[in-house]
């Protein structure tokens, strides 16, 4: 303690002059100064001291207080002390511990190699930092993250260790949980698609001679009624139990589920009885499920291939069993569909196609957006226009969306070309807004694919952002097949979501699906695309034309608009405008055409004429 109070100290050393002189002094004048001197130093002594408690007590609470785990060694890296959070993490008591090597705490996981490479850090640095696994007094193990530091007297002896250390086990339980569910479907626990891809890859790789992988994908029909007529739960349960009994028949080959009511199966074997083996399949999984009291036979869809037969590579074969799968699926319900070569020729050219159209979204010069313009039928105003997408192939010319929309969707590409047009159409008009334009409207449409997603509001939100677009100013359309399909799930929330955030939403192709009103009274819809497969032969079908009028009435008693698609003749125009349709959109009007044609229009003020949106002959 004597440097403590003599170094840096003046009063202290004062202190000690008066004492030594107090015995020297002989007037009353110098015994006063040398008894201040005296007191001085005292006083300094006495708070030094009391600063030194403080904060003497200050570190000790905060070791008390501190959640990580304290440990303080001696030069022999015996424990000195512990802190309650170390009790806490290891179960151990500091009478426990005291005057124990700290390696009574490990796990026995490490080798000799980590704890030299431990010793040589510490030794030369003066601490170690990294995760460890110890055992608690209970003998479970845990990870921890250990903060090892050495402490050093003036003569470079070492005086201390401190540790300081944090259970990472939830951490490490979480790490392990984001992987698993990369990795897994989570309502079956089965490989999801990422994982089966890797799957399929590794016994791609190790096949033997005289071995062959089969692989069928299969499409449980009609699940969507299921759900309809027993509960979202109830759908969830039995295809769990479907996935289930499906494992067990193919112990020892890989079942996976694809999303939805999609399953894989792969198992490799040495006969060749593939048909054979896809009938004992689909005559075991069509055995009827019992549940809550009723029987159900489930139909099955099936398309399959075999490796090396039908290719060799991972994504060849996924391609392979989709396009099987969609021919058995034209053929009709609970029918199988092997893989044939003739699927896979150019005259089809789905293969192909689907890589063209893997590398035109990858280089963005092949696709392009036109837009169709739509008018107010009162006074000819432009109210909105629609973002379609154009696939100008380097060698085919355009290819139609009709062709191209289909496969992208079996394949898997409709979430990317979604976002793609989605970020394209906004970057348009962004341009348009800072070129003074008129700002209306621009819809483009979202798939039910782009729905399961899951991120589709924020990768909006961060486009809008990016762009400084209002959001009013991007509307959303969705078809009635996407509100119907199962895989999107309950939509409700995810488009009230949408519509909170300033988006308008439509329901295109109105009256094509499987039309239900009361999804209309339901959901959160601004406006219905009426079909133009019943504007096409208006105003002589009459049956047509009492459709439209009944679509129009109930829109008008639901507070929705309506726009009627596919507009070509001046007799549909004035059928509409007669009928209180109140916006159009045609090749009476403007076909769909590309940004650059479009800014002329609407530089012209972003009407179109009276004649031709039929102004000039309407009646008084």
């Amino acid at each position: 303690m004597w440097p403590l109070f003599t170094l840096n100290r003046p009063l202290i050393w004062l202190g000690l002059l008066g004492v030594a002189a107090l015995p020297w002094a002989s007037g009353v004048g110098v015994r006063l100064t040398t008894l201040l001197l005296l007191g001085l130093g005292l006083w300094d002594a006495w708070r030094t001291v009391r600063q030194e408690h403080y904060r003497r007590a200050l570190g000790e609470q905060v070791m008390l207080s501190s959640e990580d785990g304290v440990m303080i060694c001696d030069a022999r890296h015996r424990i000195l002390t512990v802190n309650p959070a170390f009790t806490q993490i290891t179960g151990y008591t500091l009478k426990e511990v005291r005057g124990q090597d700290p390696s009574i705490l490990s796990a026995g996981r490490h080798d000799k190699a980590f704890y030299d490479r431990y010793w040589q850090a510490l030794s030369s640095l003066g601490q170690w930092e990294g995760e460890i696994w110890n055992q608690r007094k209970q003998g479970d193990q845990y990870p921890e993250w250990l903060r090892m530091q050495a402490f050093r007297e003036a003569n470079g002896k070492v005086s201390y260790y401190v540790g300081l250390f944090t259970d990472i086990s939830r951490h490490k339980a979480r790490e392990q949980d984001m992987q698993r569910i990369g990795f897994e479907d989570p309502l079956t626990g089965l490989p999801n698609r990422r994982r089966l891809h890797d799957l399929l890859s590794s016994r791609l790789r190790h096949l033997r001679a005289g071995e062959g992988l089969d692989m069928v994908l299969i499409d449980i029909d009609g699940f969507k009624a299921i759900n309809d007529a027993m509960g979202v739960e109830a759908g969830d349960r039995l295809l769990a139990r479907f996935g289930q009994r499906l494992a067990r028949q193919v112990a020892g080959g890989v079942v996976g589920r694809l999303g939805g009511d999609e399953f894989m199966v792969i198992r490799t074997t040495t006969f060749d009885d593939h048909d054979a083996w896809v009938a004992g399949l689909c005559e075991h999984l069509t055995v009827p499920f019992e549940q809550e009291g009723q029987s159900l036979r489930l139909g099955l869809t099936i398309g399959s291939c075999r490796a090396p037969e039908d290719g060799r590579e991972s994504s060849v074969l996924f391609q392979r069993l989709e396009s099987a799968l969609y021919n058995a699926k034209r053929h009709g319900r609970n029918h199988h569909q092997r893989f044939q070569p003739s699927l896979d020729v150019p005259g089809d050219r789905q293969l192909e196609l689907v890589n063209d159209l893997r590398a035109a979204l990858a280089h963005g010069d092949q696709l392009e957006l036109h837009y169709q313009t739509q008018y107010s039928l009162k006074d000819g105003a432009l109210v909105g226009m629609e973002a379609l997408m154009r696939w100008r192939h380097p060698r085919l010319g355009m290819v139609s969306p009709g062709d191209f929309i289909p496969l992208a969707e079996r394949h898997g590409l409709m979430t990317p070309l979604g976002a793609w047009v989605i970020e394209q159409a906004v970057a348009q008009l962004a341009r348009w807004q800072q070129a003074g334009l008129p700002a209306v409207p621009v819809w483009v449409n979202i798939s039910a694919l782009q729905l399961i997603q899951g991120d589709l509001e924020a990768r909006i939100s961060a486009c809008l952002a990016r762009y400084q677009v209002p959001t009013r100013l991007l509307g959303l359309e969705l078809t009635e097949s996407v509100l119907l399909d199962e895989r999107a799930g309950d939509v409700y929330p995810r488009m009230t979501s949408l519509r909170d955030k300033g988006h308008q939403i439509a329901i295109d192709d109105f009256g094509t699906g499987y039309s239900s009103l009361s999804y209309l009274k339901r959901l959160p819809v601004d406006k219905l695309k009426l079909d133009r497969a019943f504007v096409r032969a208006l105003p002589d079908d009459r049956a047509d034309a009492a459709i439209v009028g009944a679509v129009l009435s109930m829109a008008r008693g639901l507070a929705l608009e309506v726009v009627a698609e596919g507009v070509e003749t001046p007799a549909q125009r004035d059928f509409l405008r007669q009928q209180g349709c109140p916006q159009v959109q045609g090749f009476l009007f403007s076909r769909p055409v590309p940004a650059s044609e479009l800014e002329a229009l609407l530089k012209g003020g972003g009407e179109a004429s009276q004649a031709d949106v039929g102004l000039a002959a309407a009646p008084a």
